[in-house]
């Protein structure tokens, strides 16, 4: 029996008892968004530095300016390549409570279809998740005595809070932290029972924007038509974004946009995703991105130029005869590949600024944080590989790389405060309940997601 091997058995025959740890720290209230919740987050922060130290870690709980982070470093038997592991311990409040059929800090076995799921705030998001790596490190040294290469832990307690004290504190720590590759849980599968690496992270810019006519607001019976009207500048304005094949008008916009390599996009065309069912369950049938690519495309290796909010002059009940002073807009754009928040903002202003009219001004949002770019790790890189391999020797099935259309900051914190590529890989799925009541982990992800990172720890470090 390989060495492998031989911790993959003990993950199986350690099962119940690494059930019963997570359900300890399951069982911990760690909200971190409500303040009355603090000695709980402290609670399960202590409770992890405890882990980690009782496996051999050299670990401790570090004072932020909100809740602590969880520190632990262990060397291994070869110097590199030396991993970082992130992870984050604090939940989403649990409200509206009355929908939960059990209670949510009461973690339990529920069986449903045949399959048993673990039942609790935090399942999945992301206490269950984190502890797969855990558990496997917990069963690699109680076969091998020793991990293969060095391993450094950090579990945060703000996530679910926006990660306030966490760029301060990496930048703070930068030597202690960095490593070769940072490992990320907090992710999930593309369906069940395919495993997954997400390789790409949309990044964000935002913008603000005022469109400022006359002095005041005005009586459209006196000055309709004569006076500006900012709503229709705006409106005229924001409908110019997009063509009709639902392109971005914006000049510039998709410099750095590369296209999706053949062989990922073969790979995307295979996996079980039904278009019509993905838009079906939210009431909609037409996709509304760029007409010449797949929704897949769409969601992973496209920008996007979305209007989030518009407003302006009088929208409370009944009528009011006003022609408005100013009108308002927040916009985002997802961005993908090499594209440049500060560019695409500048080029965005740009764009509206020739579109203004006599008599009226724009005000755009303060500061010159915009947002953060993309992150993408090289689909041909060494992690990737070995990574791939090993989830699909795990799994039986041929892992896949997915891109994620959301953005995760705190990585970018990582790749800008300590250089490093982020490696996401979970075993989450669509059906979780993520920050919803009724939150919950399939024990085959918990189980599986466990000798998974044996696996990918022991192929990382050969």
């Amino acid at each position: 029996m390989s060495k492998t091997e031989a911790v993959l058995s003990a993950i199986d025959a350690g099962l119940d008892a690494s059930l019963a740890r997570l359900f300890e720290l399951l069982s911990i209230a760690s909200i971190s968004t409500d303040p009355a919740f603090k000695p709980e987050v402290e609670k399960a922060a202590a409770w992890l530095g405890k882990a980690l130290t009782d496996l051999g870690f050299d670990a401790s709980v570090r004072p932020t300016a909100g809740h602590p982070m969880v520190i632990g470093h262990m060397k291994g038997r070869k110097a590199s390549p030396h991993l970082v592991f992130y992870g984050h311990y604090d939940v989403q409040p649990v409200d509206p409570l009355d929908l939960w059929e059990t209670p949510p800090f009461e973690p339990q076995i529920k069986e449903v279809g045949g399959k048993k799921r673990i039942v609790a705030r935090g399942a999945a998001d992301d206490k269950g998740q984190l502890m797969t790596f855990i558990e496997a490190v917990r069963a690699t040294l109680a076969v091998e005595g020793s991990l293969p290469c060095p391993v450094t832990i950090v579990l945060e307690g703000e996530e679910e809070c926006g990660s306030p004290s966490l760029p301060a504190f990496l930048a703070d720590n930068k030597d202690e932290l960095k490593g070769d590759l940072i490992l990320v849980c907090d992710t999930g599968m593309v369906a069940e029972g395919v495993p997954t690496i997400t390789t790409a992270l949309r990044g964000m810019a935002r913008e603000e924007m005022t469109i400022i006519a006359a002095d005041r607001d005005l009586h459209s019976g006196m000055y309709g038509s004569a006076a500006a009207n900012p709503i229709r500048v705006l409106s005229r304005i924001l409908s110019a974004i997009h063509d009709d094949n639902n392109h971005v008008t914006i000049p510039g916009f998709y410099d750095g946009v590369a296209e999706v390599p053949a062989e990922l996009a073969a790979d995307w065309a295979g996996l079980p995703f039904d278009e019509k069912k993905f838009l079906g369950e939210i009431g909609l049938s037409v996709p509304a991105g760029e007409k010449d690519m797949p929704v897949l495309h769409q969601l992973w290796a496209r920008p996007t130029a979305e209007i989030n909010g518009i407003w302006g002059g009088y929208t409370g009940a009944g009528t009011k005869t006003v022609i408005p002073s100013e009108a308002h807009a927040k916009l985002t754009f997802r961005l993908v590949g090499q594209q440049d928040p500060n560019k695409v903002i500048d080029a965005f202003r740009a764009f509206v600024r020739e579109r203004l009219p006599a008599d009226c001004k724009v005000r755009f949002s303060e500061g010159d944080d915009h947002g953060s770019p993309a992150l993408e790790l090289p689909q041909g890189s060494e992690a990737i590989t070995r990574t791939k391999a090993a989830l699909t020797e795990e799994w039986g099935r041929k892992a896949v790389t997915v891109g994620s259309g959301g953005s995760i900051p705190i990585l970018g914190s990582f790749k800008r405060e300590l250089g490093m590529d982020s490696l996401m890989v979970g075993f989450g799925l669509d059906d979780d309940r993520v920050h919803s009541p009724n939150e919950k982990y399939d024990l085959t992800s918990f189980h599986k997601g466990t000798r998974s990172w044996a696996r990918i720890l022991a192929a990382l470090a050969e």
